[in-house]
């Protein structure tokens, strides 16, 4: 018989870091600006990425020192499950916290890096550096609005 996957017998919290760090499908979407409009809190995504983000392979160019190099880079914690709804509703993160399966393109599943590539689900080819706006510009970047709930 074969062994059930972690996801499938752990819950986030009994997760160790790399089970934690695998879950990541590397879409890059939670690397994205988002904007919020402070009279009716509604949030809106951008197709404006951080500076740090390989816009090819969708990954932390600076992994490491993310959260030296950018500040407000939110590293995503067990502590946090409860505020998951800002991410897309395809994160593997949002997925268990809610729990629904991991989808059937995550690389998880596949066993493929590039599935969720393939599956048309990153933001690969769809972006821009945060480099190349300029900050009063970004309303003009808007893309949809975040479902939050």
């Amino acid at each position: 018989m074969a062994q059930v996957p972690f996801w499938r017998r752990k819950s986030l919290d009994e997760m160790n870091a790399s089970e934690w760090e695998a879950l990541c499908d590397g879409c890059g979407r939670c690397c994205l600006h988002s904007l919020e409009d402070e009279e009716t809190g509604d949030i809106y995504s951008t197709n404006v990425a951080c500076r740090l983000l390989d816009t090819n392979t969708c990954r932390c160019s600076q992994y490491s020192q993310r959260k030296e190099l950018v500040p407000g880079c939110i590293q995503l914690q067990v502590e946090d499950i409860p505020e998951f709804s800002w991410l897309p509703r395809t994160c593997a993160y949002r997925s268990l916290a809610e729990g629904r399966p991991l989808p059937e393109w995550h690389p998880l599943i596949t066993g493929d890096i590039e599935s969720v590539h393939k599956a048309g689900m990153s933001v690969q080819g769809g972006v821009i550096s945060e480099a190349l706006v300029h900050p009063d510009d970004m309303e003009e970047h808007i893309v949809t609005c975040v479902e939050t709930g």
